[in-house]
């Protein structure tokens, strides 16, 4: 009996020591400090270039090219220039309204690089060069067009003038030659129906189609030197 009581008495202990022993703390996560926002240099725009002055420009006819392309018997492109041409430009970017370009072509300097094709297209067939010594481009209005122009302007060959717009590219900056010069440089590119122009010779092939292509790729390099004041 005796012995019953003392182990219910341990028991007894033993819970109320449990029950009163201070519970611990438990140990939480430490925080993690805020990271310092970032810090974002500042990056100053870039300056645009300026807009050049409105100016009088003449074409360079030995670093300038007219040149073309048109379909060959179906199969290939055959391509040309003329070699002899002369033009001036007013350029106002600032209003392109203002701006005007005219172009003459010496017909009779047509290079294909074949002596008998280019005597066939001197010929009445084609340009008829003593008829129609000169082909001209006069612009009729200027505008922004992408990151270019569009030149549109009167075509005229063998006395026909026909509406054309000139996909013109941005002009390169304005660049100082070693005598002293300022010059700028362009490419314009056009396609036309030479046909509308009176250009109409052909001749039918046996397997079908035709000798020329009727539709002409312009494709113009300009390369322009202002005008010295007078």
């Amino acid at each position: 009996m005796s012995t019953s009581r003392t182990v219910i008495a341990s028991v007894v202990a033993f819970t109320l020591f449990a029950c009163t022993e201070p519970k611990r703390e438990e140990q939480s996560a430490p925080r993690a400090e805020p990271s310092p926002p970032a810090v974002t240099a500042a990056v100053p725009p870039t300056p645009s270039a300026p807009v050049p002055p409105a100016a009088e420009y003449d074409l360079d006819a030995s670093h300038s090219r007219v040149g073309f392309s048109v379909r060959h018997m179906m199969v290939s492109n055959t391509r040309g220039h003329f070699s002899k041409l002369s033009g001036t430009a007013h350029i106002d970017e600032r209003d392109l309204a203002a701006s005007r370009v005219s172009i003459d072509v010496d017909t009779a300097s047509i290079d294909t690089a074949d002596a008998k094709r280019d005597e066939h297209l001197r010929s009445a067939d084609f340009f008829d060069v003593k008829a129609h010594p000169t082909m001209t481009f006069r612009s009729t209005s200027v505008r922004a067009a992408g990151a270019g122009f569009a030149v549109a302007g009167d075509l005229t060959i063998r006395g026909v003038t026909k509406p054309v717009v000139l996909e013109v590219d941005a002009l390169s900056p304005p660049v100082k030659d070693p005598w002293g010069g300022i010059r700028r440089g362009t490419r314009a590119r056009a396609k036309i129906d030479r046909k509308a122009w009176g250009l109409t010779w052909n001749k039918a092939l046996e397997t079908g189609g035709v000798a020329v292509g009727d539709e002409v790729t312009l494709d113009l390099e300009i390369e322009l030197i202002q005008k010295k004041p007078s």
